[in-house]
């Protein structure tokens, strides 16, 4: 129950009604006696510049989650930013400090990563395929490369976004091996659709059909689309006997690290 003394947590996009983090967070704020809520906001892109002001002011807000589309222009909008969050120009999780100062970080690679750990999936030395070079594809990618991974092959219908990745890498990564050509499936470990591809009811793949039949049974695939949970992408391949990770799954491996930046949860949940 919401009271006058409890503290509030918000996420913001547009639209709204898919996310998983109001369900997953005021779940936990109640199991574990936390007079904490979290508030949905669908927000116009317009009022991004009063919001990011409100946020200062907003005396009983702990904190922010940030999804699609605002993750870079709020980015631009507080006060301090995370080296992680600074390389990668985006962020989705935002700290109100209490003399009203904003941070923000980037815990999207974390959470994907966390829940890729449950799949047994350890990156070092592995090669991955990343769909999709927008925020979160590019979180993943980076923190795949903090974690040791060999190679990653970028796909984006973009070349502009993927030549802005494939620097970002370069830059912080020399000895990653980073590409975007591939003509099959056979030689990742790992294959992340981080693209909106496949959401809602639209029966969408991510790749072609030809490249789909060249998945084999040992890759983990993961989709980061939180609605429908079985993407086409993942159907396929758990057709094909692959190991599969949920945009669910992510989302909630992602709780501990945004709640621990927000101040309201422990970072292992």
């Amino acid at each position: 129950m919401i009271r006058g003394s409890t503290e509030l947590v918000a996420i913001v996009g547009s639209p709204i009604a898919q996310v998983k983090s109001p369900q997953n967070f005021n779940t936990w704020f109640n199991h574990n006696n936390c007079n904490l809520a979290m508030l949905p906001i669908d927000l116009h892109e317009a009022a991004l510049d009063s919001f990011a002001d409100t946020l200062r002011g907003w005396q009983n807000l702990r904190g922010c989650v940030v999804t699609v589309p605002y993750k870079q222009a709020l980015a631009n909008r507080v006060d301090g930013l995370s080296e992680r969050a600074a390389a990668l120009g985006s962020i989705n999780v935002i700290r109100r400090e209490r003399d009203g100062r904003l941070l923000g970080d980037n815990v999207d690679g974390a959470g994907f990563l966390g829940a890729a750990h449950k799949h047994g999936f350890e990156p070092a030395g592995k090669r991955a395929l990343v769909i999709g070079c927008g925020g979160v594809g590019s979180a993943i990618a980076y923190a795949l490369a903090e974690a040791g991974i060999a190679s990653i092959t970028l796909c984006d219908p973009s070349t502009a976004r993927m030549g802005a990745v494939c620097e970002l890498l370069g830059n912080g990564f020399p000895g990653l091996t980073v590409s975007t050509q591939f003509s099959g499936l056979e030689d990742f470990d790992l294959v992340a659709n981080a693209s909106p591809v496949g959401m809602g009811t639209r029966a969408e793949l991510p790749l072609s059909a030809a490249l789909l039949a060249t998945l084999q049974p040992d890759t983990l695939v993961a989709d980061v689309v939180t609605s429908p949970e079985i993407t086409p992408l993942l159907n396929r391949a758990r057709q094909v006997g692959c190991r599969i990770q949920t945009g669910p799954e992510m989302a909630f491996a992602q709780l501990g690290h945004l709640g621990a930046f927000m101040g309201v949860t422990p970072l292992e949940i």
